[in-house]
C-alpha cells in the first residue's frame, strides 16, 4: 500500500474533516494504478483502494487523475477505505434522476430494449422502464386485439429512435424507475387541443384499426373514428374502409380531455336525406330484408335508406315468430307508415299491405 505523508495543515484540516461513512460520495486522485485496483489519495480523509470490479467497463484511467468515488467500507483491517466507482457513478445518478424528476424536466432517451409490456430505458446510469401505457398517441403500438407479438414488434421499432420523457416516478431505495411519454408531451397537447374546435376538420394518420372503429394520429394528439361515425352505410367492419398508415381528413364531433372524437362521414353529405324524399308516408314500397330480430325486421329500401318493421306490424297475429315470417335477402311489399327525418328512422307495415292487398282481391 502506498503511503501518503500529511503536512501539518492538512492533519489540522483532518481534525474538522467529517470520517468517511459507507454510502458517503467523495473525491479523490489516483495515486497508484495496478493490474487488479487502483489507490486513491483522498487528502484529509485518508487513503482508499478500488477494486477492478468496481472501477466499470471503458474507463481510461491515469495517475493524477481526479475521480469521483462511493465509500463501501470506510476502514478495513489495513486502515484504508474500500472505494467504488461505478456505485459513484450510480450514486450520483440516483441524485440527477431526483433533481429532474422534482424539477419536472423533460429529457430525451433512445430505449436500449423492449419487452411486451414496455420499453427499457436508461439515464444517468440507472435503467428504468417506460410502460406501454405511458406511451404518446403517436407511438402507441396500435393492434387488433391483444396480438403480444405485433405489440412487441412495434415496441421493438421504438428501440432505435429518440424519445422526449419525464420521469413518472424514482425511488432509489426502491430501485424504480419510471419514465412517461406521455407527460413529456402533456402541455403541448393542452395548448393544441385549445386550439381545436367541435366542427373543425383536421388532418391525420390512421394509427389503428380495431372492431369498433380507427385511431388516429392528428399532430400528436389521439382520435377516434367510432365504427357508426366512418361511413353513411351500415359499417360491419372498419378494416374495409381505413388502413393503417392512411391519411385522412376527419372533422371533430367532440374534445374530451386528451382525446378527439372525429367523424369521417360527416365529411360527406348524407346521402339518406336525399334518397328519403322519394318515399311518403302511405306509400306501397318494395324492400329486401337485411337483418332479423326478435322484436322485427330490418329493410333496405335504397343504397342508403334503412327502415324497420316492428313485430307488431307483420301480423294481426300476436304470437308471430319474424325468424319464420321472413327470409334474409328476400323481397317483400310493405307500407311507410311514418318517415322520422330528424331521427333517420322508417317504419313500415306488412300486416297493412296484405290487408290492402286482400281487400282488392275480394272486389274482384
Amino acid at each position: 500500500m502506498p503511503k501518503t505523508a500529511l503536512t501539518m495543515d492538512e492533519l489540522l484540516e483532518a481534525s474538522s474533516v467529517a470520517a468517511l461513512k459507507a454510502g458517503d460520495v467523495a473525491e479523490g486522485t489516483i495515486s497508484s494504478i495496478k493490474k487488479n485496483e487502483i489507490w486513491v489519495d483522498l487528502g484529509a480523509r485518508g487513503v482508499g483502494v478500488v477494486l477492478r470490479r468496481e472501477i466499470g467497463h471503458g474507463q481510461q484511467l491515469e495517475e493524477g487523475q481526479t475521480i469521483t468515488v462511493s465509500v463501501i467500507d470506510p476502514e478495513l483491517e489495513e486502515g484504508h477505505a474500500l472505494l467504488s466507482m461505478r456505485r459513484a457513478v450510480k450514486d450520483r445518478g440516483w441524485e440527477e434522476l431526483e433533481r429532474i424528476f422534482t424539477e419536472q424536466e423533460i429529457v430525451e432517451v433512445i430505449p436500449y430494449d423492449a419487452n411486451r409490456g414496455g420499453l427499457l430505458v436508461e439515464l444517468e446510469g440507472i435503467r428504468g422502464f417506460l410502460p406501454v401505457s405511458q406511451l404518446a398517441a403517436g407511438h402507441y403500438p396500435r393492434v387488433n386485439g391483444a396480438d403480444k407479438d405485433e405489440i412487441l414488434q412495434k415496441l421493438n421499432a421504438l428501440t432505435t429512435i429518440s424519445l422526449r420523457v419525464r420521469i413518472l416516478d424514482v425511488s432509489r431505495k426502491e430501485n424504480k424507475l419510471i419514465f412517461s411519454e406521455k407527460e413529456a408531451i402533456k402541455d403541448d397537447m393542452a395548448a393544441r387541443l385549445a386550439t381545436l374546435n367541435v366542427g373543425d376538420t383536421v388532418d391525420g394518420v390512421v394509427t389503428g384499426v380495431i372492431d369498433f372503429g380507427a385511431f388516429v394520429n392528428v399532430d400528436g394528439i389521439e382520435g377516434l373514428i367510432h365504427i357508426s361515425e366512418i361511413s353513411w352505410e351500415r359499417v360491419d367492419n372498419p378494416r374495409n374502409y381505413v388502413k393503417v398508415g392512411d391519411k385522412i381528413k376527419a372533422k371533430i364531433i367532440s374534445v374530451d380531455k386528451d382525446r378527439l372524437s372525429l367523424s369521417l362521414k360527416q365529411m360527406s353529405e348524407d346521402p339518406w336525406l336525399s334518397e328519403v324524399k322519394q318515399f311518403k308516408r302511405g306509400d306501397v314500397v318494395e324492400g329486401k330484408i337485411t337483418r332479423i330480430t326478435p322484436f322485427g325486421a330490418f329493410v333496405q329500401l335504397s343504397s342508403s335508406v334503412e327502415a324497420l318493421v316492428h313485430v307488431s306490424e307483420m301480423s294481426d297475429d300476436e304470437s308471430v315468430d319474424p325468424e319464420k315470417l321472413f327470409v334474409l335477402n328476400e323481397k317483400k311489399q310493405f307500407k311507410v307508415l311514418e318517415i322520422d327525418t330528424e331521427n333517420r328512422k322508417i317504419a313500415l307495415s306488412l300486416k297493412q299491405t296484405n290487408t290492402k292487398k286482400a281487400k282488392t282481391d275480394k272486389k274482384k
